[in-house]
């Protein structure tokens, strides 16, 4: 069984900037990926009404993100 476990970040009152440098939709159209300036790469939820919330933020770049590609299974 594959477990999931949620990470999570903690910071002060305002979020870490994210200066979106790349952009990539899911296949689904269900999820968007960015890639940022400051080496984040976040992960959306889209809905079908076009609402978007945020759903995971990965941090550990040490350079700009400013290509994203989906990987083939």
């Amino acid at each position: 069984m594959k477990m999931s476990v949620p990470a999570v970040a903690v910071w002060g009152r305002a979020a870490p900037s994210h200066s979106i440098t790349a952009v990539m939709i899911t296949d689904d159209q269900q999820t968007m990926v960015t890639g940022s300036q400051e080496g984040q790469i976040c992960l959306w939820d889209l809905s079908a009404d076009l609402q978007i919330s945020s759903r995971e933020i990965l941090f550990g770049h040490t350079a700009s993100v400013t290509c994203l590609a989906k990987a083939r299974e």
